[in-house]
């Protein structure tokens, strides 16, 4: 049964994914006492891309602030595959956002955006997080935006 963080999901018409697989030798999230890292969580939907290409050029960053939001929800995912329930999670502590961009694009932050603006609406409070938005000149399967994140859980009970 789903708690209160994926019947706010529900409630956004969102729907919590599988976890990514792997794309080479790492785990998609891994635990060290109270945090939960994972690795970068690209904006896979169904087991492939929607879009790929450079922001500020291939791709609009209107488009990758979705994608980046996409990119969050894979990385709630795989919270959950190793906290076993997402209504553990005490709050985010850490968004690392990559976004592959044209020579000039400079709207990183507002492409990571999407990424904050879902964990916002979907935790509240426990949302609210540190955050890096670095511009890369190539993601992954060329991905445009590439998302990792860092949470702290409640103490077991």
């Amino acid at each position: 049964m789903s708690g209160a963080v994926e019947a706010k999901l529900a409630e956004l018409g969102l729907t919590l994914p599988e976890v990514v697989p792997p794309l080479a030798a790492y785990q998609p999230a891994v635990r060290s006492g109270a945090y939960v890292f994972t690795a970068g969580q690209l904006p896979m939907v169904k087991g492939s891309l929607p879009v790929t290409g450079k922001v500020g050029a291939e791709v609009s960053a209107e488009q990758a602030k979705e994608l980046a939001a996409t990119c969050a929800l894979n990385a709630l995912a795989a919270v959950k595959s190793v906290a076993g329930d997402l209504d553990r999670i005490a709050r985010v502590v850490k968004v690392v956002g990559f976004v592959a961009s044209a020579p000039d694009f400079t709207g990183q932050p507002g492409v990571l955006n999407g990424a904050s603006e879902l964990l916002g609406a979907v935790l509240g409070d426990k949302g609210v997080h540190a955050r890096s938005a670095v511009g890369v000149a190539v993601l992954p399967l060329d991905a445009p935006v590439e998302i990792e994140i860092q949470v702290e859980l409640l103490p077991d009970a």
